[in-house]
């Protein structure tokens, strides 16, 4: 059997051959950064004291290594010591040779930077991993024994952010995974973000309760609001106005339990040194406010995608930001806040046009709804600055150039900063010369609806940001994780947690074996060999579709037999190629095609290369997580096919074929779901029992479990 320590030479002799060389001598400033430097300032002066910063991330060093918390001593030094930047120094112990001391001192400009170091050395020279619980947790049975850590140089290591941004979440992440977490939940969170280097992650819960007492002072009761807010599952979707009340009204014990919950999160964010961005208002109105204000210009907003055009649901009310009561409600939140909360980071995420396209197309108009947006931000913090998803910029045709450039020069520069979304797959940074002269953070989305499928776009990610930063007059100002949902995939959110602070393009290749290593804890080579595999077939989607997971496996079972027509396909499906795929007759189908990008048959192979391994590393969590998802993955690619084979035996009349085939769908339904039983993290049950945690009652427990039946 391999020595772990074998394995941490290798990683060593990788990060200091190929990484740390760059890290020491770039910088990070770019124009965009120096729009947004007077920020940057207020944030540094504000920030906890380094006695705080230290004791939280103390604090976290204990929860994950308590039997390894003593071989580590952290310190707080300044950015003057980092060359005016935000960066860590791994560094021996001078004492390290006496027994009992510290053996590797870890210091940064903030808690997160020191605990970002610390995820540094653990990854690179003790071997380790860390991911989310669900996607097999932490892997630390390599890490050496106490007295015996591995020394870096003797000069030390000294690793600069690139970018002093490194932002986290998306407004719907909240419902996909957040929604029914408690504390200790949030906790595991917040040293998961610290750990990768986040000090920008998005802070929405509990303001429905910030909410009541802000529409208090204008007049609206709570009761009106029990049709404004969405349950707790939907409430993403209820502050963006796309529709309101589905699985409400909200219990008060709820909302009041939701605003302590956010209390904890900021107290902890900020001990860290982050910078959590607050919400800022949108225009998102509940109907009563028309009856306060007859004369206020509030729209009736169309039809969102899922609520059927019912007005329970759909069709919400939105004021225009060009009213006088628009800026009156803005600094009313903003001052709300600051009452509850005590302090801020200066930075607030409103997204009014998302997935809602302003009514006229004026540039000027644009121009002014800008405008009175930021005014009501500012009129409650006169330092605030507006983060806005650029998600519109992606997929509104509406946005040309001259919309765009009037809603981004609206605003003061530097008070806006725009995150390129989807900049892995769709970059606007580079259509748009640089937001137009906007400071942006480059985004990786990866993930939507919360979906489980094993896919990503490595190379992307791998030079994706660099390419940004070091672009002709770039405007780049970080860079940032903004998945839909979750807990899944956690190669790709490891590499790009490490763009962070990566100053050169990152080969994939070298990196890709590392990670195995690091995610089992040793070194197997036909494991080796099958992550080289999955790196050129899952992980290589380069066609430009977004996924949203289109298995048929996973679909609602109501597509029309006749209206699909089979033809041949491209694909190689199971070492045989694919002779037919589907067709919609119909372009107006609920049917939504199975997105393949890759060869099954090689992935048929780095399955039996997981199987072939499964002596060796039966006792790793993240072995048996990653086994159970290849399966899954390889399950759901078959069941496509099978799929298409029973709708030509339709066609064809073939009622013994149907009948076969389908029992042999039926059967691989109940092999698949046998088989994500073996593991915790693709379980129903933690999900709906998180929910039932949260309710007070036997009637929020039925509301939180089946938010439909009151529908």
């Amino acid at each position: 059997m391999d020595s772990p320590f074998r394995s941490v030479s290798l990683i060593l002799f990788f990060i200091t051959t190929i990484t740390l060389s760059t890290l020491a001598v770039a910088q990070s400033s770019t124009i965009g950064v120096q729009y947004i430097s007077r920020l940057l300032d207020i944030q540094d002066r504000e920030r906890a004291p380094p006695s705080v910063q230290l004791a939280a991330a103390y604090a976290v060093l204990q929860r994950l290594l308590p039997s390894h918390y003593s071989a580590f001593q952290f310190r707080i030094i300044s950015k003057k010591q980092c060359g005016g930047e935000y960066c860590f120094i791994l560094r021996n112990h001078p004492s390290s040779y006496i027994r009992g001391t510290p053996e590797i001192v870890i210091s940064g400009v903030t808690g997160v930077e020191v605990l970002a170091g610390l995820h540094w050395y653990l990854r690179y020279w003790c071997g380790s991993h860390i991911s989310w619980d669900k996607t097999g947790g932490v892997q630390v049975a390599s890490m050496p024994k106490l007295g015996s850590f591995p020394r870096v140089q003797d000069a030390g290591v000294f690793v600069k952010r690139p970018i002093p941004l490194n932002y986290y979440q998306n407004a719907v992440t909240s419902s996909y995974t957040f929604a029914w977490w408690d504390w200790k939940r949030w906790e595991k969170e917040i040293d998961w973000m610290a750990l990768q280097g986040i000090n920008l992650p998005l802070a929405f819960t509990g303001q429905e309760t910030i909410w009541q007492k802000v529409f208090q002072k204008f007049n609206i009761s709570n009761s009106d609001l029990d049709d404004f807010f969405g349950g707790p599952g939907f409430l993403a979707w209820s502050r963006m106005s796309n529709l309101h009340g589905w699985g409400g009204p909200l219990p008060q014990s709820w909302l009041d339990q939701q605003l302590v919950l956010q209390k904890k999160i900021l107290v902890r964010m900020y001990e860290l040194g982050m910078n959590p961005v607050l919400p800022a208002f949108s225009g998102n109105v509940p109907a009563a406010l028309q009856n306060v204000f007859p004369s206020a210009k509030i729209t009736q907003l169309g039809n969102w995608f899922s609520v059927k055009s019912d007005p329970r649901w759909c069709c919400t009310y939105l004021l225009d930001a060009t009213d006088p009561l628009f800026i009156e409600i803005g600094r009313a939140f903003i001052e709300q806040q600051l009452k509850e909360y005590g302090r801020t980071s200066h930075i607030y995420n409103c997204d009014t046009f998302d997935e809602n396209t302003p009514p006229v197309d004026s540039p000027e108009y644009i121009s002014s709804l800008g405008a009175a947006i930021y005014s009501g931000m500012q009129s409650g913090d006169s330092d605030a600055v507006w983060l806005m998803q650029g998600w519109l910029f992606s997929y509104d045709p509406f946005w040309r150039p001259p919309q765009m450039k009037a809603l981004l020069h609206s605003v003061p520069l530097g008070k806006l900063v725009v995150l390129d979304l989807f900049a892995e797959v769709k970059p606007i940074w580079s259509t748009s010369k640089q937001f137009y002269g906007v400071p942006y953070i480059w985004c990786m989305l990866h993930n939507f609806a919360g979906n489980i499928e094993m896919y990503g776009i490595l190379d992307s990610i791998a030079f994706g940001p660099v390419e940004a930063r070091t672009s002709e007059n770039t405007t780049m100002v970080g860079v940032g994780m903004s998945m839909e949902g979750i807990e899944q995939n956690p190669v790709v959110y490891d590499l790009m947690s490490e763009m962070a602070f990566q100053h050169e393009n990152v080969d994939v290749k070298a990196w890709i074996n590392q990670y195995s290593v690091r995610r089992y804890g040793r070194s197997v080579p036909a494991i080796q060999d099958a992550w080289n595999v999955l790196y050129h077939t899952v992980y290589n989607c380069t066609d430009g579709a977004t996924d949203k997971n289109r298995d048929v496996i996973v679909a609602f079972p109501d597509v029309d037999p006749s209206i699909i027509s089979v033809t041949e396909g491209k694909y190689q499906n199971y070492g045989k190629p694919v002779s037919k795929k589907a067709v919609l007759k119909s372009e107006t189908s609920s049917y939504d095609h199975p997105h393949l990008w890759y060869s099954t048959s090689e992935v048929i192979r780095a399955l039996e290369l997981f199987i072939a391994s499964g002596n060796e590393l039966s006792a790793s969590n993240t072995y048996r997580y990653d086994l159970i998802d290849l399966t899954r993955q390889a399950l759901a690619k078959y069941a496509n096919e099978l799929f298409l084979n029973i709708l030509e035996a339709y066609q064809l009349n073939d009622a013994h074929g149907v009948f076969q085939l389908s029992r042999r769908f039926l059967e691989l339904v109940e092999d698949m779901d046998g088989l994500l039983a073996c593991h915790d993290g693709f379980l129903l049950g933690p999900w709906l029992e998180s929910a039932k945690q949260l309710a007070q009652n036997e009637e929020q427990e039925k509301q939180v479990r089946c938010p439909y039946v009151s529908q």
